[in-house]
Formats: structure tokens, sequence, C-alpha cells
């Protein structure tokens, strides 16, 4: 049991969390061997998710006051809580999980001032995360520029071409 200084520290640690977040998911955790819940906040720190298994009571007082507050009707029954200030990676790191383990299950989640079914996780959790979208930007960005630069790298390349031309049909005459 937590006295009460430990417990103001874990209401203080998440509600850190709560306040730079995008998304907040709860799944149950009935039953998940402590080995596979290492491997889960193994992927979810790599994600840059925080992910933490603490008592409801303690999370309901961090997200009270919050665009999260909302959350608090669906806590209930042994939960873990994925906290990320890129929805998409808490979604994704957490419902990966849930589909190889049986007895974790994503029950719903939120964002700012709106509440999520599992079923909504789930379609968040498919949609390309920031560093792929960036990616894909950036790739968008980069083509009319390397296009331009093959085009300006052309026009010396046909005169020197045109030059030897000449001077091959200099030479044949």
């Amino acid at each position: 049991m937590l006295n009460l200084e430990q417990k103001q520290a874990v209401v203080a640690e998440v509600s850190a969390q709560v306040e730079k977040a995008q998304a907040i998911i709860l799944a149950e955790n009935r039953g998940v061997s402590v080995g596979d819940m290492t491997k889960l906040r193994a992927k979810a720190r790599e994600a840059g998710v925080y992910f933490k298994v603490v008592k409801n009571t303690l999370v309901r007082r961090a997200v009270a006051d919050t665009p999260f507050a909302a959350l608090s009707e669906k806590m209930s029954g042994p939960l873990a809580y994925g906290i990320s200030n890129d929805p998409v990676a808490a979604a994704k790191v957490l419902s990966d999980f849930a589909k190889g383990n049986d007895k974790f299950v994503v029950v719903g989640g939120a964002m700012p001032g709106q509440v999520m079914s599992g079923q909504e996780v789930a379609a968040l959790a498919s949609l390309p995360s920031r560093e792929e979208l960036i990616a894909k930007l950036m790739g968008t960005m980069q083509a009319p520029i390397a296009k331009f630069v093959r085009t300006l790298n052309e026009v010396p390349g046909k005169f020197v071409r045109t030059l030897a031309a000449v001077r091959d049909a200099k030479e044949a005459a």
C-alpha cells in the first residue's frame, strides 16, 4: 500500500504527463505476465509513450480539471495507462501489444476534450505516425527540388555532348 506522500508523488507524476499529453489510452491488463509487461514498457519507452499501471483513483485526481476529465467515467478495473504527446504513438503501441496478447484489451482512450471507444483507438492506431507523416511530407517536398537539380545538371551535360559531337564531326571531316 502507498502512503499519502507516495500517492501525492504518483498523482504529481501522472499530472505532469497529462499536461503535455495529446492522448491517453486505457487498457485492461488482467493476468498479463510480468515478462510481457516488461516488453510492453520497453516498446512504449522507445515510442516516447509514458506507460504505467496506476490505481484509477490516483489517475482520476490527475485528470481532474483537464481536457481529459471525461475519461474518468471509463476508469474501472485493473487498467494500464499509455500517455503520449503523439496520439498515434500511444494508440499504436498499446493496440499492437493487444493484438498479440488476449489478456490485454484496449478499452478506450481520450484526446483533449474527446473520449474514444476501443474501436476508435484501434482506428487511431492504424493512422501513420507523426514521423511517417513528416517523412512523406519531406519526400513530397524533395521530389520537385531533385527534379530541378537534375534539369540544371542536364543543361551543361547537353552542351558538353554537343561540343563533343561537333569536335567528332570536324575530326571525321
